[in-house]
């Protein structure tokens, strides 16, 4: 493992620990929103926590899976894909939530439009990785009551 790869795991051990600690309250800073989203690894099928930024969109959450510029998908990105479902905080609420990679005319209009509007420095990160950047769109699961 890198040097880099090891800084970033472990400032995200920090960053999900932070979010523990303080339940959730130090999450937003400025106008910009996190939250912390749980999947099983890959590979192992063991949960994973991550923090990432989001914005509310469509009745769900973007995120995107920049990896500081890294040239591949960050882990935590290719273990939501893997799944297909995640469980999402956001300060002390968890839900249940379906992602949903967009991909295509789709994907790059809502990178455009939504993301590189509300956020345009991730731009770098793009230019960087020298990689089409993945966005997914998760939607909170509903479960019917009874009836």
């Amino acid at each position: 493992m890198s040097f880099k790869h090891r800084l970033m795991h472990h400032g995200n051990a920090i960053g999900v620990w932070i979010h523990h600690a303080f339940k959730g309250r130090l999450d937003a800073f400025g106008d910009q929103t996190v939250l912390m989203v749980m999947s099983p690894g890959r590979r192992t099928g063991r949960p994973r926590s991550t923090m990432v930024r989001y914005l509310d969109h469509d009745g769900g959450y973007l995120v995107w899976g920049t990896g500081s510029g890294s040239p591949t998908d960050p882990d935590w990105f290719c273990n939501l894909r893997h799944a297909g479902e995640a469980t999402v905080e956001i300060g002390t609420r968890a839900e249940t939530v379906t992602a949903t990679e967009l991909r295509g005319e789709e994907r790059d209009r809502v990178w455009r439009d939504v993301v590189l509007a509300k956020v345009p420095g991730v731009a770098k990160y793009e230019a960087k990785a020298g990689r089409i950047i993945p966005v997914a769109l998760l939607r909170p699961v509903t479960i019917a009551g009874p009836g």
